[in-house]
């Protein structure tokens, strides 16, 4: 059975690029391009949360604290994913760990099929 991985995505040309290799991966991704849409599709219980933080309305540190004070979907795992590479980025790091992300990755380290990597060994190990 595909798993189902919920991306937190306002970049269309990403949200189009993970389309692909998820799909190629056989997962079925859902796509939610805003914080407020993100808290709503996150309790259809997706298996895995991929969260970028600049987001239109509420940013993503705001979404993963509301998403771990619910009891129904405080066992998601969340990924943060952001472009944020800058000095910024180890207090960042430290923070969504903090709030109880599993992971902290920068987009342009990965490509989207290593994203797909990642995310199978991370639902792998959960």
């Amino acid at each position: 059975m595909s798993k189902k991985v919920l991306l937190v995505e306002d970049e269309q040309i990403l949200i189009d690029l993970y389309q692909e290799a998820f799909s190629n991966a056989n997962f079925q991704l859902q796509v939610a391009q805003n914080g407020h849409e993100a808290l709503k599709l996150a309790n259809h219980a997706p298996d895995l949360i991929l969260l970028d933080i600049l987001l239109p309305g509420i940013n993503g540190f705001e979404v993963l604290k509301k998403l771990k004070s619910s009891s129904r979907t405080k066992d998601i795992p969340v990924i943060v994913l952001t472009n944020l590479g800058s000095e910024d980025t180890d207090k960042d790091k430290r923070l969504a760990l903090s709030l109880g992300a599993i992971d902290y990755l920068v987009k342009s380290y990965h490509t989207p099929d290593e994203m797909v990597e990642i995310i199978q060994k991370a639902l792998d190990d959960n």
